[in-house]
């Protein structure tokens, strides 16, 4: 008997609210979890004072503190109730061989702000906690004293900094531009000597080839002098403690003294580190710097994939729903394809180091690229095979959704279009696939997010630490599909987990680990416009 309107359904209300909930529960979940990644990721980079303690025995520390906590049961708790300790960061790392030490709260006999106290973030060891000396060039005494030392430091930081530019750009600019021309030339000797039957190279290679290399001698000869004036000045300082320290001017990259520092110092300062963490390269294993190679290469991997799975995916899909004979053979495709989305994707990883790498890599290099042998182009792991991996683990998300989207295509759209005289493949080129857009984007979307986070298969078919260069630069072809990459992904885990000092990089995991979220939520916004956007332009075919 139908229910009369207006009466109320208390277990289809029950369900409504329950889903609901779910829902919000959900929600409440994800924003938990946002939050977690920002306050621990984005907090790292807010300057804190540098605090030191003059401990019952003697011993002074200088440092930041970065936890507080009641010391845990058997680790020598007071007696008369639960103590307090810290965990201070007190840096130089090459002195005392680690970063952080926790500290009783009834340890301490003495804490203390002082202005004078100097913080150095460095290329190598991590930062460096104490006070300046003097500045020396050689024998000569450019700066001596705390103030005297401080102020000299300043002004020729920033000249440095200008040089340690100077060099990277005469690295990667001229020097890169000389060795590509050196090793294009080795590579054309090595062809006409196999064509030739191992005869000697004609001479106007071989007097290029002497040009270039005598004008990489002169670059290399600038590029030495260079450093040797980079490196000329030396900075005298000690450690809190009295411990004395030398290190190179060209080592640091920032010089501040915290104490001193006011809000908008701080807020600048703050800003200044974000972008270099997005903008720079990463240095000392990953665990400090910039993670920009991580970023450029996630993207282009899911662009790539992108641009691989939907082509197959979408011709699989419309061959399956459009054209096929439906019978038990096209039942078993797609209980085929459902399966092949439910295959581990270190299993896909494997597939795709035999099948795209060892066997299409290593015949392209065989076919093209024989004079590189037995250094392999195309037969190791790169961009193009790991998106390739990528493709085909993606590829049933895609083909589903495009099935689905098809699908929704109402009969009469087609019939109308055939009506008027057009052929089959016509009313699918111009009608059904334009009407099918947004389950088709709605699959992309699926599979870019998917892709994004995989790491398991990609540690297998090119990606890598650390990348020595970017899949693109200035030098033809431009794009190299053949290069390693980094992944933000392989990022987290390799600072989080492989990290020789966790728990200096712990923040920078959570801020890798929120970027990846965003960066994937990013990509997805433009491809969700993209569909409602196809939509609202097919809303009259009933999509």
């Amino acid at each position: 008997m139908a229910r009369r309107r207006g009466t109320s359904d208390p277990i289809g209300d029950g369900l409504t609210a329950l889903c609901a909930g779910a829902l919000a529960a959900n929600l409440l979940l994800v924003l938990a979890l946002l939050a977690v990644l920002a306050v621990n990721g984005l907090g790292y980079y807010w300057q804190a004072d540098l605090l030191q303690l003059t401990l019952d025995d003697g011993r002074v520390l200088l440092g930041e503190v970065h936890d507080r906590e009641a010391v845990p049961p058997g680790a020598g708790a007071a007696p008369d109730g639960p103590a307090q300790r810290l965990r201070l960061k007190l840096g130089n790392r090459d002195l005392t061989g680690s970063d952080f030490l926790w500290v009783e709260e009834r340890q301490i006999a003495s804490r203390a702000h002082p202005p004078d106290a100097v913080l150095l973030e460095r290329r190598e060891y991590g930062n460096f906690y104490g006070y300046v000396v003097e500045l020396r060039r050689g024998e000569d005494v450019l700066a001596q004293g705390p103030a005297e030392t401080w102020e000299a430091l300043h002004s020729l930081l920033g000249e440095k900094l200008r040089q340690a530019r100077a060099i990277r750009r005469l690295e990667r600019g001229e020097i890169g531009d000389v060795n590509q021309r050196i090793e294009r030339l080795r590579l054309e000797e090595r062809g006409l000597e196999r064509s030739r039957g191992g005869e000697s190279r004609p001479a106007e290679i071989r007097l290029e080839r002497e040009r270039a290399e005598a004008e990489y001698e002169a670059l290399s000869r600038q590029l030495f002098d260079l450093r040797e004036e980079w490196q000329a000045e030396q900075l005298v300082l000690h450690a809190a403690d009295g411990t004395p320290a030398t290190l190179p001017v060209a080592q640091v990259l920032r010089a501040l003294r915290p104490n001193t520092l006011g809000g908008a110092s701080r807020l600048g300062l703050y800003f200044d580190r974000f972008w270099e963490f997005l903008s720079a390269d990463p240095r000392e294993s990953n665990t400090e710097g910039g993670i920009f190679p991580a970023i450029f290469g996630t993207v282009m991997m899911v662009f790539l994939m992108s641009f691989a799975v939907a082509p197959f995916g979408v011709l699989a899909a419309l061959y399956l729903r459009e054209y096929a004979k439906q019978g038990p053979l096209v039942r078993m495709v797609r209980i085929a394809v459902n399966n092949l989305a439910g295959v581990p994707s270190i299993v896909f990883g494997v597939f795709g180091l035999g099948f795209f790498v060892y066997l299409i890599g290593g015949t392209i290099d065989r076919l093209f690229h024989a004079d590189a042998l037995p250094t392999p182009t195309y037969g190791t792991g790169g961009i193009l095979w790991a998106s390739l991996t990528l493709a085909l683990l993606t590829v049933p998300v895609v083909i589903v959704a495009t099935e689905e989207g098809l699908a929704a295509v109402p009969r009469v759209v087609r019939e109308g279009s055939l009506a008027l005289g057009a052929t089959k493949f016509e009313t699918t080129w111009r009608v059904v696939l334009p009407a099918a857009a947004p389950g088709i984007l709605t699959g992309l979307i699926l599979a870019m997010a998917r892709a994004a986070g995989e790491v398991a298969p990609l540690m297998i078919v090119g990606m890598v630490k650390l990348a020595p260069a970017l899949p693109v630069d200035q030098h033809f072809p431009f794009i190299h599909f053949e290069r390693k990459f980094m992944h933000l992904g392989f990022h987290v885990y390799d600072v989080g987990f492989q990290s020789p000092n966790v728990e200096a990089t712990k923040p920078l995991v959570f801020a890798t680990a929120l970027l990846l979220i965003f960066v994937v939520t990013a990509m997805n916004l433009v491809a969700i416009a993209a569909r409602n956007h196809l939509r609202r332009k097919y809303t009259g075919s009933a999509v």
